[in-house]
């Protein structure tokens, strides 16, 4: 699936099982079959976590098709579960994206999110 974003293409990976939802980046890199994870959840508030990601990501929280929040350069946590921080928003998706994507290609809250199959 393709995310578009501010005429940028994100070729992304699609999270649908509670379990992939919950391991998300954990102990994985992007490669060239994929540029983001996007995780399609249930219309609400999310709470989000870096446990045991390799490098930073940029945590993008979309309700509908507008951004609603975003995390800039999330680090990794190699701890404890209940000492990782977390981070929270809002919506039905959300994309993770390596740490810079959001300010480097100017993408910020209340922009417009296609997708394409």
């Amino acid at each position: 699936m393709t995310i578009i974003i501010n005429n940028n293409f994100y070729n992304v990976k699609c999270l649908l099982t509670q379990k992939d939802i919950s391991d998300g980046m954990m102990n994985k890199t992007f490669n060239q079959t994929f540029d983001g994870l996007f995780f399609l959840l249930s219309k609400k508030e999310h709470s989000f976590w870096m446990k045991d990601c390799l490098i930073p990501l940029d945590i993008i929280f979309i309700d509908g098709n507008k951004i609603s929040k975003i995390h800039h350069s999330c680090k990794p946590c190699h701890s404890e579960e209940q000492s990782c921080k977390r981070y929270k928003g809002f919506g039905d998706f959300v994309l993770e994206l390596p740490a810079g994507n959001c300010k480097k290609y100017d993408i910020s809250e209340g922009d417009t999110v296609l997708l394409d199959n």
